[in-house]
């Protein structure tokens, strides 16, 4: 454990400490932070306080002492519940305003780790209890230059591979030959194994109708013929296979043709300007050192949807924070499924992905962005028009 940066993080926060707590190991982010590795599983029990400054402090039931490993500061311990409440009273003399695993209103459900009887707990001994989602931020969600790398790495080899399932298409469709969407997908699962890539599902293959099921995913059971004259969403995302590499993730469409209908066309237009419109309201913050978040995001790009008629058909969030797993801890760019009020940090990646998804044909366009210290930048290919396959 860095004490070190958790405790500068708390100050960067204007925060007096960082409480966590665990009980039947609920909250894999705080063994993540700590790097602790719990003993066995805990049947009762224990809090760990790490203050803005000064020693941490931990508090354990007497008959599971140890459950906080070797982690540093002082150790008290508890039976009862009246000695529990004042143990924590003890721990948090003095401190006013503390974070834990838990997002108002549950807002953030990823962070919403600690049940709302222990905040209720905690708040009843005078403790101000906040949400840690900006401290989780900073220690789940910033990348490192090699992790960067491995995204930048992992996006050229991805490409490849989607370039080569277009091709596909495009051969079996322009050929007459039969082609299903499972081959489709079964031939990005065969690239990203040879470029060296994995990941832990998918890939999305959707034609027509199935393009407007944002997570359809086909099989050998299930899986629609792709024909001349059909619209063709593809959506895939991998990583490196090595420790510590972090994931690319894109969507494409396509049009088995030459002359896709006027109302494609439209459509297609309008997903990648509500995409680019959010790319700008991006770039144009974090180069001006504006504090933004990602429910701003999603305004900018939900925007551009609205105004052109097809509100309700974007269902979903406009992104996701990107990590190690597909889908990060970090702020989603999302005013829909979630008020997400996380600043979009410095270090962090996360796809933009606006989508139309009408009864006949759906369109998604995904690409990932990178914050870095000052400027932000799409990190892959930019798909500017239909494909035509």
């Amino acid at each position: 454990m860095d004490l070190a940066k958790i405790q500068q993080e708390i100050r960067n926060q204007e925060l007096d400490g960082w409480l966590f707590f665990d009980h039947h190991l609920r909250d894999p982010l705080a063994y993540r932070v700590l790097e602790l590795t719990p003993p066995r599983t805990p049947t009762r029990r224990w809090y760990y306080l790490i203050p803005a400054t000064g020693a941490p402090r931990a508090l354990e039931h007497r008959i599971e002492r140890g459950m906080t490993g070797d982690l540093p500061g002082e150790r008290h311990v508890y039976s009862s519940w009246v000695e529990q409440v004042e143990g924590l009273r003890k721990m948090t003399a003095g401190l006013k305003r503390i974070a834990m695993q838990y997002s108002p209103m549950c807002a953030i459900p990823v962070v919403s780790m600690v049940d709302g009887g222990t905040i209720e707990l905690v708040r009843s001994i005078g403790v101000e209890v906040v949400s840690s989602a900006e401290l989780i931020q900073s220690f789940e969600a910033r990348w490192t230059p090699e992790a960067l790398e491995s995204h930048l790495e992992a996006g050229r080899r991805v490409d490849k591979v989607r370039a080569q399932a277009f091709a596909l298409i495009r051969e079996r469709t322009r050929n007459g030959a039969p082609l299903r969407e499972v081959e489709v997908k079964n031939l990005v699962r065969e690239g990203f194994a040879k470029a060296g890539l994995i990941t832990d599902h998918g890939p999305i293959v959707g034609v027509n109708a199935n393009a407007s099921n944002p997570h359809y995913e086909p099989t050998e059971e299930a899986s629609s013929p792709v024909r001349p004259g059909d619209w063709v969403l593809i959506d895939m995302w991998a990583k490196l296979d090595r420790p510590g590499a972090v994931y690319y993730d894109i969507t494409w469409t396509g049009f088995c043709g030459d002359n896709p209908p006027e109302e494609m066309r439209k459509v297609f237009g309008v997903v990648r300007d509500a995409r680019d419109a959010a790319i700008r309201r991006v770039t144009e913050a974090i180069a001006a050192r504006q504090a933004l978040c990602g429910f701003e995001v999603d305004d900018a790009c939900r925007s551009v949807i609205a105004g052109a008629g097809y509100g309700e058909y974007f269902t979903h969030r406009t992104g996701h924070s990107i990590g190690v797993e597909v889908h990060g801890n970090g702020a989603n760019m999302d005013n829909l499924e979630n008020h997400d009020v996380r600043r979009v940090a410095p270090w962090t990646c996360f796809s933009i992905e606006p989508g139309i998804y009408l009864p006949h044909f759906g369109v998604r366009s995904e690409v990932n962005m990178f914050v870095g210290d000052r400027e932000a930048q799409v990190t892959g290919e930019v798909q500017r028009e239909v494909q035509l396959l």
